[in-house]
Parts: structure tokens; C-alpha cells; sequence
């Protein structure tokens, strides 16, 4: 019989669902992040000894297919003398206590639900249920308090189970389907080398609950080999649900496909959610989940739940197209679509964010915090340690107060007026220079913002519309982000203010080493897989991705012959500051002839700058540019996906490029001409595409993809510094290291493709460089401009050999 487990918050804002989604999703946020738990406590403390607070409970009910476990903690029980039983919760708001004319339906519905249980359990003849609100900023409470009969509280309770019933039984018979097919399924292609031992490393992390942190080249076939171990897991109820995170929407589709082979191959049943933004799935020009505004909003809660259901027992994966067709069917909001299905989804693909941005992560979820039962597939990884950073950092700009100061100023002056002593207490902190000042207090900043978060909310609460309300609550959104990043400084963060380059003033909380915070996301994982094709050296990200020194490291074997990947590193030339000029643009773009007029075929180019490509891309068509054999590419500074998707189809003449979902294109490209594509280095043509077979031959990467001195690099270099670690290392080094790494993987994609990689730079041969290429880039040439030439051409000769 199938065990079903569902916190009683999940329950209830499952079912007490009706009406507008406006509630949900358009009102200004509650900001007690941190401050709720502190009212809690003491609240909890002031009751007295009679008072026992954090009470975890759990009820059973059985039916005929399943068993369902509906578990919880009430905020308080208390004992009280001539009177029923008492069961408190809690809730900390910013909002006038004024303005709470009655409790929150979902708030009550916990509070009696955790009151029944304690009715059954203790055979209770009657019990009292109170919500209390409590105002953060004055400590203010209000209480709403009701006695029920036995009787009463537990047929409301009977009757909310009852309407679960028929989601408890599909989650059941779902149950045993997707556990025979599971049991049934074997790995879907013939193992290459080494792949069966990494997927059994993967089982054996889950199995004992850890990390593992993966460095796995292209080829060893990472998704399927995470992906696969992962749902065998499932199937043996080592976790419940898979989340499969990642940083580009096209691995997001490389993830869908990996559970659609195994659907269509193995028979697996297992159902998939793939989590698109609000921003991008809506049907609105421009989100505005205002009812009067949005169709799909008003009375969305009275037709999801046959949406839901419908689309629940006729698909199995529900990825974009499903979630939009299906939400244009029943008139409802595809994102909160989406997100109800996740409910009953067994693998969620969505961006990082859903699991670790502490402003968008999935409450459903993870709200009760540690020790859930989930997988965490984590693609692409050595991306999450800039979008950790910039997750769990938070800046105020002077330009931004100023400007929203003089919008609102005549419409809103009390606001306005606090704003400007913000402004104010911000300009005493100016410097005349541009270096950066660490700033070791901002007790004063913040005690402005949060009058400004009272104020505002306030204002928010009493006015449903308004002149600038759209402004304000966006500024809202702004200094309240600030204000609850703030609550997690530690030794972690440095505070510091600079003048931008803009000519802007701003105060940055910047989380330096985003190890912690990450750690505790993971810990709402049994075990955390992270993998990546570029991890290198996996003792950098192991530490600053909150790995611990029980958890585990496999390097992956490549399977690719190394012969079909010729490398050479120029000693004479380099992109270092102090060498920059006329004579270094034009020996660099000698090289870029020499190499590309060795072999007709495609080519990427990798800059270290736009500057340094526009240098060197002039000279190259002044000097070089062979018009009737070759046509030159430039990325442009921002692209949309269309033009993304033109600049890649002009290197797969018939569109048999690797994309996923992409628009087709009618692209004449002559088949004698090169294609020299001349992008940026980490940028969106270097990681995240595969260009296969012929589609390209070569990749020349220029520099060493450090990043740009700045105050805000030097702070890390020095923090890092503090701690022990080479700081250059951790600033500059290493991130540039891999944005190298995954421009010269865009080259060999499959066990078909052959080409050759060129590093433009002689600090590529210190020893500080050298060790972090990859173990199988052997054969390595040193080479320079007058025997380039010779040493390319002796690259493809050993090349056309080996194939």
C-alpha cells in the first residue's frame, strides 16, 4: 500500500484554492524572512511554562490503495485552566495590524487542521484554535480566537481529506506504474568506457546521502549517466523526486530529451515539469497578474484544478508547449500551471534559481527547510558559483533613490522625504576616488530602508491602485531584497561602497563565498550530484560550492580519441595589458590566418574584450581577409534568440545544427567558404551549443579569459588572500581558466567530430596554466609565428591520419 506524505501547509494551500490568482501573486511580498522566526521565539517564550511551542504532529488516514501521512508543527499548544486546549500560530507581518480585519484563510486552516489532530489523538470534547499576527517593526500582536466542538473541527477536517482523496489515489496508482516500470528499465545504449562505473558512483552518492562533485567531459554522456541513476533511485525509494537544475534553457531541453529516451526506449512512466519564467511563458505582453488586466488570472483557482487533473492523466511530460496548451484550454495562468504540476511531477527541470535563489525557491517545497527527501541534478555546475554570488548579493544604487525621489516626490511626500535621508545618509559615505571603501557599519542605511519597508507596505496595503503604485512597489521589491540579503551577513559577506563607472554611487553586500548559503539549499537534498564538463580544479569548487571534505570527487574518463583534437599554444604573443598595441593586434592576427587558411572549414574566435576584437578584427580584414574564400561573423553586444540562432546557422548550411527547439532558418551559405566566427570569451557562443561534425573545425582562443581588474575582483583576491588560498588564484585564474576550457570544448562534441584548438597567449605555458588543462589534452605543440605554419599543418596531418 502506498505511503502518501503531505505537510499539512501543502495540503491546505493545495485545496483552499478559489477565486483570483491576484492574492498570490501580484501583492507586495511579506519581508519577515528573517524576522519572523525571531518573533516566533518570542513570542513563544512569553507564554509561560504551560506553554509548549514547535509541537510536530502527524495523522494517518487509510483508504483502500494508500495510506496518507498528513504531518506538521503548530506554533504552540498550551494548556489552560477551565478552558479547551489552545492551538497557536504564529505569523510575523509588516502590515498594520489595522488593516487585519480577519484571519487568512490558509493561516486558520493550518491552525485547525493541527487542532483536529490533537482532537483525535487526545479525545477531545472541544479546542480553541487562535491566530496570532504579530507586527514586526512595533511587536504589536493581534489575535483571532474561536472554539470548536469536537464534533465540528474534526468533520471540517474529514471533509478536507476527503477532497484530497481523489489526487491521494491517482498519486498512489501513479505509485506502483511508475515502480514497475522503473524496475524494469535498463541502461538505454551499450556502456561506453567507464560510463557504467560513473552512473554506479552516482547511485552509491545517493545511496549514502552525500555530494558528489563531477568533472565529466564531453562524450562520457553526463546527462543520461546522472539522469539514469537517478530515477533507479527513485524506484527503490531512495529519494521522491528528482530536480534537475540547470543554467541555460538549452540544457534544459538536453534534460527533457534524456527523459523521453527513457520513456520511449524503456518503457519508464515518470512524469517531468520543466519550469519556464514568468516572463517568458506568459500570454501577456507584460506580466500583470492583476485581474482586471489579465483573463487568465480572474477565476483561475475555480478552473485549475480540472486543468490540472486533465492534463495529469494524458501527458507524462509537461514540458512549454504541453503547460501552454493545456493553460490556454482551460483560461488559466500557465506559469502557476507549471508550478501546480510540480506538485505531482516526478522531476522538475527548472533554472537553479527554483532551489537556491532565497527570494524565488520553491516554498512548496522547501519551506520546512533541511532533510527533504529530494535529488538534486545540478548541470553545467561550475556556473553556480558567479550565480550563487549573485543570488545572495544585494546592492544599493544612489542614481536609483534620486530618480525615484523625483518621480514621486509631489504624488507621495512622506515616502519621498525618506527616501531623501536615505539618499543623504548614502552621499556621507562618497569618496572622491574610484577605489572601493569596505564599510565595516550601515546600521544607519538600514534603519532608513526599514522604515522606508513599513511605509511603503503600509501604502501597499490601503491603496490597491494609485499614482506610481507599479513605481513603488517595484522600489519595494528593491530595497526589500536589500534588507533581507542584509539579515545574512556573516564572515562570508563583505559590505563595501564605490563610484561606478557611470558615474553612480553604490553600497554592495557582496557574498565573497556563497559556500554556506549553498550548503543549506543542499541540505533540502538526501544527495546533491553537480557536474560539469569544466570543474577544473575540482577542489576550487568543491570548497566554494559548499562541499564537505566527506563528500565525493570523480574525474570522468573521456571516451574521445585525443588524436582527433590537435592543440598548440603560441609562446610570442598574449593579450596582458602592458603588451597591448599595433605590433601584438597584428602578430595575433597572423595567427588567426596562418591557422584558418591551413584547412577550409568553420572557425570560432574567442576575444578576451570587444575592444581587443575590434583591434585585431581590423587589422585581420585590412591585412588579411581573404573575401572570395572566407566570410567573418561578429557577435554583437546583445543578440536575441533569432539572432543567435542566424549567427550559429550560417556554420550548419541546412540547419542540422544541435539546438533543441530552435526556429529554422533558410540560410545560403557557399559550402567553399569559411565561416570565422569572431565572439567573445564566455559569452553566449562559448559554452552550451554543439556545433557537430564539419559544422566546425577549429576554435582560437585569445587571453586567458581572466576577468577584468576591478574593485570588486580585488576584494575577493584579498578576502581569499585572508583565508589562506592564493587569491589571484580564486579571482582571476581560475575563473578564467574555465571560460578557456568551455570555448575549447565547443570543438569535439561527438566520437565523428575532429578539429583543432589553438591558446593565443604565452602564459598558457607557466606551470600555474598548464596544470589545469584537462588530463586527456595530450600531444600538446608549443609553437610560434614563424613556424605556425608548419606546426598547423603537421596538426592536421596527424589528425587526418588518425581518422
Amino acid at each position: 500500500m502506498k505511503e502518501i506524505k503531505i505537510s499539512v501547509r501543502s495540503l491546505v494551500e493545495f485545496l483552499l484554492r478559489s477565486g483570483n490568482i491576484d492574492n498570490r501573486i501580484h501583492h507586495a511580498p511579506d519581508t519577515a524572512m528573517q524576522e519572523g522566526g525571531r518573533i516566533h521565539r518570542k513570542i513563544q517564550k512569553s507564554m509561560g511554562p504551560e506553554y509548549q511551542a514547535e509541537v510536530s504532529l502527524s495523522f494517518s488516514y487509510s483508504s483502500e490503495n494508500y495510506i496518507l501521512t498528513i504531518d506538521g508543527r503548530a506554533d504552540g499548544v498550551m494548556e489552560r485552566k477551565d478552558k479547551p486546549l489552545l492551538v497557536d500560530e504564529i505569523k510575523g507581518t509588516y502590515r498594520e495590524l489595522k488593516n487585519i480585519k480577519e484571519p487568512d484563510e490558509v493561516h486558520l486552516a493550518q491552525a485547525k487542521c493541527y487542532a483536529a489532530i490533537l482532537t483525535k489523538q487526545r479525545e477531545l470534547s472541544d479546542i480553541c484554535v487562535r491566530i496570532t499576527y504579530c507586527n514586526i517593526d512595533t511587536e504589536e500582536t493581534k489575535l483571532f480566537e474561536e472554539e470548536y466542538t469536537a464534533e465540528g473541527i474534526i468533520g471540517w477536517f474529514d471533509k478536507l481529506i476527503l477532497s484530497y482523496h481523489r489526487w491521494a489515489e491517482y498519486i498512489a496508482t501513479w505509485d506502483y506504474k511508475r515502480k514497475d516500470s522503473i524496475h524494469g528499465m535498463a541502461f538505454p545504449f551499450p556502456y561506453r568506457e567507464g560510463q557504467k562505473e560513473l552512473a554506479a558512483g552516482v547511485y552509491r552518492t545517493i545511496y549514502h546521502g552525500r555530494k558528489l562533485f563531477l568533472e565529466a567531459p564531453t562524450g562520457t554522456g553526463k546527462t543520461i549517466t546522472t539522469v539514469f541513476p537517478a530515477v533507479k533511485a527513485i524506484g527503490e525509494d531512495k529519494a521522491e523526486r528528482i530536480f534537475y537544475l540547470t543554467a541555460k534553457t538549452i540544457t534544459r531541453t538536453v534534460a527533457e530529451e534524456a527523459f523521453e529516451l527513457l520513456r520511449q526506449k524503456q518503457g519508464l512512466k515518470f512524469k517531468t515539469v520543466t519550469l519556464t519564467a514568468k516572463e517568458k511563458i506568459c500570454f501577456l505582453d507584460k506580466c500583470d497578474c492583476n485581474p482586471v488586466a489579465c483573463p487568465y488570472a480572474e477565476g483561475h483557482f475555480d478552473r485549475i484544478n480540472d486543468c490540472i487533473y486533465e492534463l495529469l492523466t494524458n501527458a507524462d511530460s509537461f514540458d512549454r508547449e504541453t503547460i501552454i496548451k493545456y493553460a490556454m484550454k482551460y483560461n488559466v495562468c500557465p506559469f502557476e500551471l507549471s508550478l501546480d504540476m510540480s506538485l505531482f511531477a516526478d522531476a522538475v527541470i527548472c533554472d537553479y534559481n527554483y532551489v537556491f535563489d532565497p527570494f524565488i525557491y520553491l516554498k512548496r517545497f522547501f519551506a520546512a527547510g533541511p532533510g527533504g527527501n529530494n535529488i538534486f541534478l545540478i548541470d553545467e555546475a561550475h556556473n553556480l558559483l558567479d550565480r550563487g554570488r549573485d543570488m545572495y548579493s544585494a546592492e544599493l544604487v544612489l542614481d536609483m533613490l534620486l530618480s525615484f525621489e523625483a518621480l514621486i516626490s509631489d504624488a507621495h511626500p512622506r515616502i519621498a522625504g525618506i527616501v531623501r535621508a536615505l539618499s543623504s545618509e548614502m552621499e556621507n559615505l562618497m569618496e572622491e576616488d574610484d577605489s572601493a571603501e569596505i564599510l565595516e557599519d550601515i546600521s544607519p542605511i538600514m534603519q532608513r530602508i526599514n522604515l522606508l519597508i513599513s511605509v511603503i507596505s503600509n501604502y501597499l496595503e490601503e491603496h490597491s491602485e494609485g499614482l506610481f503604485r507599479d513605481d513603488i512597489l517595484d522600489f519595494y521589491f528593491e530595497i526589500s531584497r536589500f534588507a533581507n540579503i542584509y539579515e545574512l551577513i556573516n564572515d562570508k559577506y563583505v559590505i563595501y561602497s564605490e563610484n561606478c563607472e557611470e558615474g553612480s554611487f553604490r553600497i554592495k553586500l557582496l557574498c565573497v563565498d556563497p559556500s554556506d548559503n549553498l550548503f543549506n539549499c543542499m541540505e533540502r537534498a538526501k544527495s546533491t550530484i553537480l557536474f560539469s564538463a569544466t570543474m577544473l580544479p575540482i577542489q576550487y569548487y568543491k570548497k566554494l560550492l559548499g562541499g564537505k571534505k566527506e563528500d565525493y570527487e570523480i574525474y570522468a574518463h573521456s571516451v574521445f580519441d585525443s588524436s582527433r583534437c590537435g592543440r598548440l599554444v603560441a609562446c610570442d604573443v598574449t593579450s596582458r595589458y602592458a603588451r597591448r598595441g599595433e605590433d601584438e593586434y597584428r602578430k595575433i592576427a597572423a595567427y588567426i590566418d596562418a591557422i584558418v587558411k591551413a584547412r577550409n572549414g568553420n572557425y570560432l574566435i574567442f576575444f578576451p574584450s570587444r575592444q581587443f576584437m575590434d583591434e585585431v578584427g581590423f587589422i585581420f580584414e585590412q591585412e588579411f581577409y581573404d573575401e572570395d574564400n572566407q566570410e567573418i561573423l561578429v557577435q554583437s553586444e546583445s543578440m536575441s534568440e533569432e539572432e543567435r540562432d542566424e549567427f550559429l546557422g550560417r556554420f550548419t548550411p541546412g540547419n542540422d545544427i544541435d539546438l533543441g527547439s530552435v526556429i529554422n532558418m533558410e540560410i545560403e551559405v557557399e559550402p567553399s567558404k569559411s565561416i570565422l566566427g569572431f565572439c567573445m570569451m564566455g559569452g553566449i557562443f562559448s559554452e552550451g551549443i554543439d556545433l557537430k561534425k564539419d559544422s566546425l573545425i577549429g576554435v582560437i582562443i585569445i587571453g586567458t579569459g581572466i576577468p577584468l581588474v576591478c574593485n570588486e575582483r580585488e576584494i575577493i583576491k584579498d578576502y581569499f588572500e585572508f583565508d589562506g588560498e592564493d587569491g589571484f588564484d580564486f579571482a582571476y585564474r581560475y575563473p578564467g581558466m574555465n571560460k578557456v576550457l568551455q570555448a575549447a570544448g565547443r570543438v569535439i562534441r561527438t566520437e565523428e567530430d575532429f578539429g583543432i584548438v589553438a591558446l593565443l597567449d604565452e602564459r598558457f605555458l607557466q606551470r600555474s596554466y598548464f596544470e589545469l588543462f584537462p588530463r586527456e589534452w595530450k600531444g600538446i605543440i608549443k609553437t610560434s609565428t614563424d613556424r605556425v605554419k608548419n606546426d598547423v599543418n603537421a596538426l592536421w596531418k596527424r589528425i587526418d591520419e588518425g581518422r
